[in-house]
């Protein structure tokens, strides 16, 4: 049974990871601090099944600050601290901490060890205002400190597959959203104030657009990534659903049948205008393609909310 390592293991793309690969028959070992970038308690609920079961193993630390890790035949780096706009000024120590010292306590780890791969978990955050849609060979010029730690994460993990032979694999993704999604994303903000007739503030006129892609989408990529031959690369991991977010707030008051009440506020710093993924290089090498379009992935997520609103 092989053995698997996922940080970040109680977030919301790791805890989805750790039910998947504990359906298919592997032994997980998941890391986690739980930070209080946003509630411990969630992640918690997220990991609970999990944790239940017997092929599971928990270990509550920082990856910083340990100095030696499972023996297993894969890494999924998940963990990071995540949030373009925390990102600024004093907080930037966090992001250094967390994305790249983390990053780097890991790889120098498994270097001498014989492990199959290794997954890490970056961002479109890395590519700034490339030009769309967004190629891995695009100049990657981040416009937040948050995109310039994922991309020097990154860039470890690449000089650590150049000098010592880690087999590593980097995973862009575009605006990930479904069922747990972290409270201080868009999809959530938006869902949850119509719901509970909330305003929703929108930063700029809304013409912004990004590339969203499903959480089970991006689960399919991780398991695809462990499993190629290939090493040193970076792939696009996007969904294909390019929207405004004026369009994003429509389908959901359509899913809902309830209006938004907007308010309109000033661009925020760091902020992408537009995001759109070119995935023909994952579709190609990796044989990934998004399943989810937006509005079914929409649905699911306003469906698992009212399913966790009612088991309160």
């Amino acid at each position: 049974m092989p053995r698997v390592l996922v940080t970040g293991c109680a977030g919301f793309i790791g805890s989805h990871l750790v039910e998947r690969l504990l359906e298919s028959d592997n032994h997980v070992v998941g890391i986690d601090c739980f930070t209080d970038y946003y509630s411990p308690a969630l992640k918690r609920a997220n990991i609970a099944r999990a944790v239940a079961q017997r092929e599971f193993t928990l270990i509550e630390k920082d990856i910083v600050d340990m100095r030696s890790f499972p023996a297993v035949d894969y890494v999924f780096h998940v963990a990071a601290q995540p949030g373009v706009r925390a990102s600024w000024g004093t907080n930037f120590e966090v992001y250094l901490r967390n994305n790249v010292r983390a990053t780097q306590n890991l790889l120098e780890f498994y270097k001498s060890q014989q492990i199959k791969k290794f997954i890490y978990s970056s961002s479109s955050s890395v590519y700034g205002d490339a030009p769309l849609p967004m190629r891995e060979d695009s100049l990657a010029k981040p416009v937040s400190p948050y995109g310039v730690t994922k991309l020097a994460a990154e860039h470890l993990c690449y000089l650590y597959w150049k000098n010592f032979n880690v087999p590593t694999i980097s995973l862009r993704y575009f605006t990930v959203y479904g069922p747990r999604q972290r409270p201080d994303m868009a999809i959530h903000k938006f869902v949850k104030a119509v719901l509970t007739n909330e305003v929703i503030p929108i930063y700029g006129d809304g013409t912004q657009t990004r590339d969203f892609t499903f959480i089970s989408d991006v689960i399919d990529a991780l398991v695809l990534a462990a499993k190629t031959e290939l090493c040193g690369e970076v792939f696009n991991v996007g969904g294909g659903s390019q929207i405004s977010v004026n369009e994003l707030v429509e389908e959901i008051e359509r899913i809902t049948e309830k209006r938004a009440v907007i308010d309109r506020t000033v661009a925020q710093k760091g902020d992408v205008k537009d995001t759109q993924a070119d995935i023909s290089k994952a579709r190609n090498q990796l044989g990934w393609r998004p399943r989810w379009h937006i509005r079914e992935g929409l649905k699911e997520y306003v469906r698992w909310r009212h399913e966790v609103q009612h088991s309160h």
